[in-house]
């Protein structure tokens, strides 16, 4: 995220209002009066919901929230592919497929979700391309948005759109109409979708590039649940005697003045209590990326009783990600952490800080990943044909990192485990080996070990003697010998991959045989 932003008016920023008003006159009618019929209903409670960066390193846990405060969570940030700049991606260094594999993010989701946790999706953010700057097929923008709305069961989705994004008139109407289409789309199935603009302010509010991408939402009939503010690395912009919480109040109450004047422009009055509904609060928590600039612990109890007086409708921080006090061996905290804040919390954190009072829910919920009801003792039994991974055996040993399914959940072994139940009702979390990950998911099998064609290796017979390191095929898929054996099969290496004479070859090895890179080449 950032908040540096310019004052000028550019012809791009004049181009995009002109736009915006053609858009409206020609195909925007229908979306603003509905949106007139909407935009003063009864407001939801205030929530809050800190950004959790999915692909930071170290990875962080935000499916075991550490209090009711880090419960919600708004996942960030969905960007274009750099290849394929449709496709929707983690950072661009996962697809939502990879997401789901490599980092277990479906899983984790339902996980915060059994804890009593919701998501939102984040798009854009300050490092890469959101979808509608590099995606200019409408079609497949539109396609690209309800992939990832559907894939996660969401009803909330934040759009940051912040840096040289701001100043793109054809991907600020591209994102509107496709946002438009989509909430239509699900208005029509009776599952409405929320959609907040987060945006870079200056302390006096939104600048004109801000106001421009509010505008352009409006008049091609987005229905916004509200603007929520970059309240964070103001620099320049904050007066001589100013301190950061004025830069952040003078923000927020310039927000709500603007919100009031942009429905005005298409004809919406609203309530005093709906426009501080419609503003959200997003502060960057302890050393911000402007060195002077320290959001303090004093700060967040500010905001958090600034934020409960006027009634507005979302808190956020940057991020839960950075919600500790840094260690020792973190010496510059003048150097922004992705894991830590840079100020001494002495034992608090700001989510409960910001939090505190806001008690309402975001209206989303992953609905599509989780079980619809408790399990009872008869659920409980799995089935080889429905676990992605080998069901825990008692006798099996188990290597650090393993994965196995025990009661419809997926553990992860924290170290080598034999006999260890991965349920054992323990009282302190290093008392146990296993690592819940999140339930087993609707509709999931059994995860396909890659295979090679007949005859790239010696099919394994029971009567031979193998050397380590010699390679077989058993029932199409490769295992390399750990050591001399006779009459082991490669079957046991799943349950008991530290016992088995045999270990299966990666996808990279396998890659690399396919290529000639790795043993015998094909062909």
């Amino acid at each position: 995220m950032s908040a540096l932003a310019g004052r000028r008016l550019s012809v791009v920023r004049l181009l995009v209002v002109i736009g915006a008003v053609v858009g409206l006159v020609a195909g925007g009618i229908w979306g603003t009066q509905w949106m007139v019929g909407r935009a003063d209903a009864a407001a939801a409670a205030p929530w809050f919901a800190g950004y959790a960066d999915v692909t930071a390193v170290p990875n962080f846990a935000f499916e075991e929230p550490t209090s009711d405060a880090a419960k919600n969570v708004v996942l960030s940030f969905i960007v274009a592919d750099k290849e394929d700049p449709c496709t929707p991606t983690w950072g661009t260094h996962y697809t939502l497929d990879e997401a789901g594999d490599q980092l277990d993010l479906d899983r984790r989701i339902a996980r915060l979700e059994q804890n009593g946790g919701d998501v939102a999706i984040s798009f854009g953010g300050f490092a890469n391309d959101e979808l509608a700057v590099a995606c200019t097929d409408p079609g497949d923008l539109l396609a690209a948005y309800r992939q990832v709305v559907e894939r996660y069961g969401i009803s909330t989705i934040d759009l940051d759109i912040e840096g040289a994004a701001l100043d793109q008139a054809d991907s600020l109407a591209r994102r509107a109409d496709a946002i438009a289409k989509l909430q239509t789309e699900l208005r029509a199935k009776n599952q409405p979708l929320a959609v907040w603009l987060t945006l870079p302010v200056t302390p006096s509010g939104l600048d004109e590039r801000g106001q421009v991408v509010v505008r352009d939402m409006l008049a091609r009939g987005v229905d916004l649940a509200g603007v929520n503010a970059m309240t964070m690395n103001y620099g320049a912009g904050l007066e001589s005697g100013q301190s950061l919480l004025d830069g952040v109040e003078g923000s927020v109450r310039g927000l709500q003045r603007q919100i009031r004047a942009l429905y005005a422009e298409i004809g919406v009055t609203l309530s005093e209590a709906t426009l501080w509904s419609k503003v959200g609060i997003t502060p960057m928590i302890g050393q911000t990326d402007v060195s002077e600039e320290v959001f303090t612990l004093a700060d967040a109890r500010a905001v958090n009783a600034f934020a409960l007086q006027n009634g507005i409708g979302r808190a956020s921080m940057w991020s839960l990600n950075r919600d500790q006090t840094c260690g020792s061996n973190y010496v510059t905290v003048k150097v922004v952490s992705v894991a830590c804040s840079g100020v001494d919390q002495k034992g608090e954190t700001f989510a409960d800080l910001l939090a505190d009072g806001l008690d309402g829910k975001p209206e989303f919920s992953a609905t599509v990943v989780t079980t619809a009801e408790p399990l009872d003792a008869a659920d409980l039994e799995d089935d080889p044909a429905k676990s992605p991974y080998p069901i825990w055996a008692e006798d099996a040993a188990y290597l650090q990192g393993t994965k196995i399914v025990w009661h419809r959940n997926v553990y992860q072994a924290k170290w080598w485990t034999r006999g260890d139940l991965p349920d054992d009702p323990v009282l302190n979390e290093w008392e146990t080996p296993w690592s819940l990950v999140g339930p087993v998911l609707p509709g999931e099998t059994p995860i396909p070990r890659p295979t090679l064609p007949a005859g790239t290796y010696p099919e394994w017979s029971g009567l031979t003697i193998y050397e380590k390191n010699q390679r077989v095929l058993f029932g199409g898929t490769p295992f390399e010998a750990k050591w001399w054996n006779q009459g082991e099969s490669p079957e046991a290496s799943s349950s008991n991959p530290d016992g088995s004479a045999w270990v299966a070859l990666t996808e990279r090895q396998i890659e690399q045989v396919i290529s000639g890179g790795d043993g015998e080449p094909l062909g």
